[in-house]
């Protein structure tokens, strides 16, 4: 073992391992073995995030964004084959195209990998054919590493628009966005992550109702 001291490269290495640390302790909680099919919220043809979803058992999905812990992909998948978790890597084409082997082995862990665009940016303030172009390219990326576009868009920084949302309809995508917000990027540790999501989990009974 040894120490890189470096202030963005630990911060980023205590982000990472804190994410492990929940994933461990969200495991006790909810097993492979409570899954169910889910039917989403999101009445039909509404132009909405799906965030939130009916379940006759206790569960929860996990979403992690790629792109600020490359590095420590690796860790995180191995604990989640121990825990026997699976999850939704969100990535974008151009991440995908830079780390070919890591999406590819994210893939063939079982996991889930839903897209974020071509580039990770703010989409608030553009156009329908830029969000357009952002999907079809990042989707094009994609297939060309795994063989196959994905079918599940989550938008950079949890930004939705009308224009956004038509888009991603229009590749045929389902939108998804998070409920429950861990605040990780806020440097707080992993005892406090718990902490904001057992609450919020517990305010909730486990049912998802809050927005």
């Amino acid at each position: 073992m040894f120490f890189i001291f470096n202030k963005q490269k630990i911060y980023s290495y205590l982000i990472a391992t804190s994410t492990v640390v929940i994933l461990l302790i969200l495991s006790f909680f909810f097993t492979k073995s409570d899954m169910d099919v889910m039917q989403t919220s999101s009445p039909i043809n509404t132009l909405v995030p799906i965030c939130k979803v009916e379940t006759v058992k206790k569960q929860i999905a996990l979403t992690i964004n790629c792109e600020e812990n490359t590095k420590d992909i690796d860790k995180i998948l191995k604990n989640l084959k121990k825990c026997n978790v699976k999850v939704t890597f969100v990535v974008s084409g151009s991440w995908a195209e830079k780390y070919q082997n890591t999406i590819k082995q994210i893939v063939e862990n079982g996991h889930e990998i839903a897209l974020s665009g071509d580039k990770y940016i703010h989409l608030k303030e553009s156009s329908y054919e830029e969000v357009n172009e952002q999907i079809k390219s990042g989707n094009a990326k994609i297939k060309k590493i795994i063989g196959k576009e994905v079918s599940i868009f989550r938008s950079p920084y949890g930004e939705y628009t009308d224009a956004i949302l038509k888009a991603v309809e229009d590749n045929n995508m389902k939108a998804v966005s998070y409920s429950i917000n861990s605040l990780d990027y806020e440097g707080i540790d992993a005892s406090q992550m718990w902490d904001i999501i057992n609450k919020d989990l517990t305010n909730r009974k486990y049912n998802f109702d809050a927005q």
